[in-house]
């Protein structure tokens, strides 16, 4: 019986920072102009996401843990202002506006 690879066959190790980082933590990250401004566009896999919840802005649901989600943010901002979307409510993002309004002493997701 022969040892267990640790490595795929043909696996390359001349991989960027940034190529290692974008797959670790579960997706590819594109820029995507919408709004008037170009917006930075993660998209994250459900096993990144274990332990988490967020609150969608198109449905203003929760995420729950573990789902695969997008995470948008303008481009022009900091990381602090990302924010997390199911899949269909960024592709409908256009025609999408959350149902129920929170009151302005409700908290932030």
């Amino acid at each position: 019986m022969s040892p267990r690879r640790n490595r795929p066959k043909g696996a390359d190790s001349s991989r960027s920072a940034e190529e290692d980082r974008t797959s670790r933590y579960g997706g590819w990250q594109s820029s995507v102009s919408w709004d008037g401004e170009e917006w930075n566009v993660r998209h994250v896999a459900g096993a990144s996401a274990q332990g988490k919840t967020y609150r969608c802005p198109g449905c203003d649901q929760m995420i729950p843990d573990g789902v695969p989600h997008v995470v948008a943010w303008p481009d022009h901002v900091g990381v602090d202002d990302r924010r997390h979307w199911h899949k269909a409510c960024w592709n409908a993002r256009d025609r999408r506006t959350p149902g129920v309004r929170r009151s302005r002493n409700a908290p932030r997701f």
